[in-house]
């Protein structure tokens, strides 16, 4: 992780940056914001930036704003000045961190904000093979093309390509081509000149400069533009790019993966990707099985961010019960490893003590489900299905389990995988997967599919269509990418659909964290 200190700190810089470098960061520091803005737009770059409390932090992240510089920045200050505090966080700061240092606290601070943590956690055999796949291709330089549904993780997969490589103790960088508009993209991947274009205040170096002998990765590639494709084309045969206003090539030597959720190959045959740039990057490639071909791997994930999110919100322990478990494995998880992420996360925050049982496990409905596949949705007993039902018009407590015993799970540490992926001697290795449901999940789905289609009766397509467009994005938190994805439209046709609707007067959900800055 590279950290940027901003500020002299009155003698704490030194040892908040010592303290950093031994919890594995890579620190450089400036005295002024301008320094800070000159080496962010810099090869050298960061992926945090701690800064003194007493300089002017509202124009600092409104110039990282301006120029689309994506970047979490802690404020740090002597002593605990709390007016101070609320001052940095109403001006875009993270966090606030007191000086002098704790070790422990700019620890927590390092994780939390910068989010490093990018372990996979797996058992199926299906995963496995793709895991030893990419360890296998991982220390050449060759280009990798990473395929697979949205939510299965194709960007952990690169990390972990990137961690097996030669380039490990290089810079990773990543591009989402879809989240970032068309006309911004070009100066985001190759940079830009001062002046070159309105809003060009100064020269910036692009993803390629930043991602010099280290890794690139150029996320949901397929969204890119033709235009833009040639360009990519000429900077991978020859090894050099054009920044925007500039005449001079600059060399540059990195390693690119890429990654799509849609099938290449056919975008090649419809004309909307070039098929030599699609050659030129498919040197070699993984494929990333969904979750409903890995069912091995859902008990395990489940329990892996059931502890995240307990932890996360201060509730203890918390474990699954069987008749939860088998919910989830009977789950179609169209969202795939991400949904079942907010499934967790939603879980923990409706379960009432120490386990977790059916009544908190919320899931989507059978319109998002692929054909064929097994489906789960919200159980009757759920407090959200009826919110109101207890006496009195309360939520309802509830029901007791009977403690089962645990299933035995591996989480691979940040960082590392093991050399064995599954668990120990002993484990459960076998297929989880169910033939069909019952239960409180049988209960829920007892209306069958005719129900559902009578109730669209009488409405319009258009109509339908725009709840389900709104009901997903709703789902995905407003991320434009995550909805396009699961919808199986464009992100650009999404836009065009969420700006219709804005006229309209519908109420649409704002942008997720991730796409604001570039929305």
């Amino acid at each position: 992780m590279r950290l940027l200190i901003v500020g002299t700190l009155e003698g704490y810089i030194t040892a908040a940056g010592k303290i950093a470098m031994k919890r594995g960061a890579k620190v450089s520091h400036t005295d002024s914001i301008e320094g800070a803005l000159t080496a962010l737009r810099a090869a050298a770059g960061a992926d945090l930036v701690m800064i003194d409390v007493k300089l002017d932090i509202a124009t600092f992240i409104d110039s990282l704003k301006s120029e689309r510089i994506t970047i979490p920045v802690v404020a740090c200050g002597i002593g605990t000045d709390a007016a101070a505090a609320v001052r940095a966080i109403r001006a875009g700061a993270k966090e606030y961190l007191p000086l002098p240092p704790n070790a422990e606290l700019i620890a927590a601070v390092l994780e939390a904000v910068a989010e490093e943590s990018h372990s996979i956690v797996c058992s199926d055999p299906a995963m496995l093979a793709t895991l030893r796949l990419a360890e296998q291709v991982a220390p050449s330089d060759a280009s990798v093309m990473i395929t697979g549904e949205s939510g299965t993780g194709k960007e952990l997969m690169a990390r972990f390509i990137h961690r097996k490589s030669r380039r490990a103790n290089e810079p990773f960088v990543a591009v989402n081509c879809a989240a970032i508009p068309e006309n911004l993209l070009e100066s985001e991947l190759f940079g830009h000149e001062k002046g070159a274009f309105t809003g060009a205040v100064a020269r910036r170096l692009g993803k390629f400069e930043e991602a010099n002998n280290g890794t690139l990765l150029l996320d949901e590639l397929s969204e890119m533009h033709p235009r833009l494709q040639a360009k990519l084309l000429r900077a991978i045969q020859e090894k050099e790019i054009d920044r925007i206003g500039s005449s001079q090539p600059v060399k540059v030597n990195v390693r690119l993966i890429a990654t799509s959720n849609r099938n290449l190959e056919a975008e090649v045959r419809s004309g909307n990707f070039r098929e030599d740039l699609y050659f030129r990057l498919n040197v070699f490639s993984v494929a990333i099985p969904s979750l409903r071909e890995r069912p091995a791997d859902i008990p395990m994930i489940a329990e892996h961010f059931l502890r995240k999110y307990a932890e996360a919100n201060g509730l203890g322990d918390k474990r699954l019960t069987e008749d939860a478990l088998l919910m989830l494995k009977t789950h179609h998880w169209r969202g795939n490893v991400r949904e079942l992420e907010n499934t967790m996360h939603r879980a923990v925050l409706l379960s009432r003590g120490e386990e977790v049982g059916p009544e908190a496990i919320m899931l989507t409905s059978k319109m998002l489900a692929p054909e064929g596949s097994a489906q789960a949705s919200i159980p009757a007993d759920s407090p959200v299905a009826n919110p109101f039902a207890g006496p009195g018009g309360t939520v309802p407590a509830a029901q007791p389990h009977a403690p089962q015993p645990a299933v035995p799970l591996v989480v691979p540490p940040p960082g590392a995988l093991p050399t064995s992926y599954g668990p120990p001697k002993g484990g459960k290795t076998g297929p989880y997967g169910m033939a069909a449901n019952s239960g409180a999940a049988a209960a829920a789905n007892a209306g069958g599919t005719g129900a559902g289609l009578a109730a669209l009766i009488g409405r319009t397509v258009a109509d339908v269509e725009r709840d389900l467009i709104l009901e997903t994005l709703t789902h995905c938190l407003g991320n434009r990418t995550h909805a396009a994805n699961i919808l199986g439209i464009s992100i650009r046709t999404l836009r065009n659909k969420l700006k219709q609707y804005g006229d309209e007067g519908r109420n649409v959900p704002a942008p997720g964290n991730d796409e604001r800055a570039t929305a």
